[in-house]
Order: structure tokens, then sequence, then C-alpha cells
């Protein structure tokens, strides 16, 4: 048997996208890290290319993916353990280094317990896994993630079981409440801490009020979730994301090792309860082999340190350099979203111009992310800078002098 007809199905699917504009790029693939030198912040080499090159693109905001602290401990865990866990978690799969993460960071979401998973994306899978039925309505931000997205279809969420509210529309999210049908039992509220395209928040607080009224009209009272990866590790006093920001706290947090604290893996983070559900029902924890014990020990080791003072340096250091970069483009008079958090977008507001940009800027070694139409609303085209806590003053006045020749 071959795939001949399947691969000209295939390829005719991915040349309808591509007329859509909906097509990735050919992957570049990054062959050296060099550290940090001189003046100068971590550069990156990339196969088939020459110099070196600044990632203004990299998810590790407090950029412990280098730290030597962090590899050193994932290092032991591996030697002490080995390379995998040989198992899923019901099936002797579980180590001591999976207890001690998902009880540490349980305490550093101040939640009585918490679950991890492989990434945020397969939390949020079994989350709405464990806590969907045919009589659960959910309500969600028009610019939740994707993975909220196919969470929901995963758990086979009907249409007239779902409302959609204008993004961080207070006004909207009460219409939202208001239309959920005779005969629910729970109503699950859920979106973004940090919405990663745009860099704002979710105003957790005023959520809160706005559902008050609501939670005892259904039965099991309605359950308020985010989504905080963007924000945990990287936004807040101490780090503790989105709901330290606004001093409110949902029901449950969903979160993810992979940004902020630059390791690997996903978790859950509420009542003990819950945490127990997901270990019963969730079936992308369920019927998969856990993280690594090295990734484990590496996350641990990095919330230690995004806990102690020299995380909060790290902070400090990370707040100082996106206040550098945002005050450069006001300087240079370019428009973009306000805020606090390390992900600056750089609104464009033309889809051609975006990807000019870009490779504009990749041919003087910077690394950015543009966001065009149809994954983004004409109109609303924009670069994404994302900003770490190993750039130094150095690194962002380079990009900023770069960006003026180039617009």
């Amino acid at each position: 048997m071959t795939l001949i007809r399947l691969d000209r199905a295939l390829a005719e699917e991915i040349k309808g996208l591509k007329e859509e504009g909906r097509t990735k790029d050919p992957e570049r693939i990054i062959t050296e890290y060099i550290g940090p030198e001189d003046k100068w912040g971590p550069r990156y080499k990339l196969a088939g290319e020459e110099g070196n090159f600044i990632r203004m693109n990299s998810n590790s905001y407090l950029s412990l993916s280098n730290n030597r602290e962090v590899m050193a401990a994932a290092d032991k865990a591996t030697r002490d353990f080995g390379v995998g866990p040989g198992a899923v978690r019901f099936i002797d799969g579980t180590f001591g280094h999976h207890i001690g993460l998902e009880k540490r960071i349980a305490d550093f979401t101040a939640k009585p317990a918490a679950k991890i998973f492989n990434s945020a994306y397969t939390s949020n899978c079994g989350l709405a896994l464990t806590i969907g039925s045919k009589n659960t309505h959910w309500i969600g931000d028009q610019l939740n993630h994707n993975s909220i997205i196919r969470a929901m279809r995963i758990a086979g969420v009907p249409r007239e079981n779902k409302g959609i509210y204008k993004h961080n529309d207070l006004n909207d999210l009460k219409r939202c409440l208001d239309q959920v049908a005779d005969g629910i039992e729970r109503v699950i509220v859920i979106y973004d801490g940090i919405f990663s395209m745009r860099g704002d928040n979710a105003p957790i607080d005023k959520i809160n009020a706005v559902i008050a009224p609501y939670r005892e009209k259904f039965r099991d009272g309605v359950i308020t979730v985010v989504d905080d990866s963007h924000g945990i590790g990287a936004y807040g006093q101490t780090g503790r994301g989105t709901p330290e920001h606004c001093n409110a706290s949902p029901d449950i947090i969903v979160g993810t090792f992979g940004k902020g604290f630059g390791v690997n893996g996903g978790f859950i983070a509420a009542s003990e309860q819950l945490v127990e559900a997901v270990r019963q029902k969730a079936d992308t924890y369920i019927y998969t082999n856990p993280l690594s014990v090295a990734d484990c020990a590496a996350a641990v080791k990095a919330l230690d340190i995004c806990d102690s003072p020299v995380g909060i340096e790290l902070l400090k250091g990370l707040k100082e350099r996106t206040l550098r970069f945002r005050g450069g483009l006001d300087i240079l008079g370019k428009e973009s979203i306000p805020g606090p958090h390390p992900v600056v977008p750089l609104l464009v507001r033309d889809t051609a111009k975006t990807r000019d940009l870009v490779l504009a800027l990749f041919t003087k070694g910077i690394l950015v992310v543009g966001l065009t139409f149809p994954v983004v609303p004409k109109g609303d085209e924009l670069l994404r800078f994302q900003i770490n806590a190993a750039h130094t003053d150095a690194d962002i006045d380079y990009v900023l002098e770069a960006l003026r020749e180039v617009l």
C-alpha cells in the first residue's frame, strides 16, 4: 500500500492553506547557543545562516533555560533515575520528583493541590475532560488560546452550551451569563491570564465581581479558570502571574513551566478534590508518559530561583528592559498596546508591511514574530517582541536602532 492518493489530497489541503495565508514558513534550526559576552546578552546560530541572532521571540522570560543551577538539577536527576519514566503515572511511572513538583507549584500558586502534565495544552484538554458534562455551560474570551478552544471541542461541548464574550468586555460577559439556559448545573468561565499576541491581561478582579451574583444560581456554581501560561513566573511583584497582578485569584489555575520558568511541562492547580478528579478522569494525564525526572527537578529549581532574591532581581531587570523598549517605541512614534508584560506588540496594521519588517529585522540578526491576516483580523497586524531577563540595555538599544532604520 502507498500514500500516493492521500499525499495528493493533503497537498491540495496545504495549497488551500497557503492561498488563505495560513501556512507556516520552513522552521529555522538553532545550531548553537552563545552565552552573554561583554555588554551583550545571549546570541544564537542558525543552520544555513551567517552571523549571530538575538531572540526577541522567546517565551523564556526569566532566561532560566540556560541557568547553570537549573541545568545541574536536571543533570543530577537524570543520573539518579535515568532519562525516562518507563510507564504512565498509574503504572508505577510516578517518581518522587513528580510529587515534589506538584507540591511546589501548588504552594507557589497558593492552591491546595496540583497535577502536572506534559504541557499546558494537554492540561487544558485534561481539565475540560474532567469537569465538562452535558449540563455544563462554557463561557470564554474571544481571544482565548487555541488550547482552550480545542479543549472544548475535545470535551464535546455543543454550540448551545457555549458563550463567547468580546475581549475583556465585562458587560458582554454578563450578557453570556444571563443567556445560560435552564437546566444547566455548572458554568465554567475560562480565559487567558495574558493574551499572548497582545501582552494585555484579563482583569481577574473585575471578572470575579461580575460573576459573584451568579455563583448560587447553578447547582455546582460558576467556576473560574485562568490559563496563565504567559503570566506565571514573569508577571506580578513576585512572579506569581496575573492573579498576583490583579490581586484576585480564579478557582482553577492552568499554567506552564515552559515559559517564565524556562523548562517544560504544564499543570493544573486547584482544590484537592478537583485534582483527584483530574487524576481519575483526564485522558491526557492517564494515558501518556509523564515528564521526565530531569524536567521536574529543573522546574523545581526554577521555582526556587523565582522565589528567591535572585528571582526578584531577574523580575526587576525584566521590567526595566521592558520599560526601556516600550519607551523606545514611544520615541519612534510607534503604536503599541500598553501594559507592563514583556510581550510588547508593535502595531503595523498591514500584512505586507509586517512581513517586510520581519525579513528586514532578520537581515540585521533579530528574530521576531509577525502576526498577519488571517491569524489576526485585517488592520490588527503586528510584530510581537518578547523581552527576556538576559537581554541587556545594549541589546534593547540595538533592536530599537534597527527598528528606526527599517521603519
